[in-house]
């Protein structure tokens, strides 16, 4: 089971952490350029202190609607796991 899990966890697109994926929409919503290939350098970059506009130019994302996709992200996925919990075994009857 787990490694079904694992090997489904390849086929996604976004950055891993950990055991956590982090989607990024592969397009633009309003023009369709493609931007989810970019997000991962984009995010590394401005986690290593560069300023964002000056990685939005160097990656060649001219469109203020493609900016806004990945200046306005929001990882959600590590807020929303704090809330998941799993569900105890339940022992058979017999």
């Amino acid at each position: 089971m787990v490694q079904d899990l694992e090997e489904e966890d390849k086929n996604h697109i976004g950055e891993k952490r950990g055991n956590l994926k982090l989607i990024i929409p592969v397009r633009c919503f309003t023009c369709g350029s493609l931007i989810g290939d970019k997000w991962e350098e984009f995010s590394k970059r401005v986690k290593e202190g560069e300023n964002p506009r000056k990685v939005l130019d160097d990656l060649g994302i001219k469109r203020y609607c493609c900016r806004r996709m990945l200046i306005s992200h929001v990882e959600t996925m590590d807020e929303l796991l704090e809330y998941f919990q799993k569900k105890p075994k339940t022992s058979e009857k017999k």
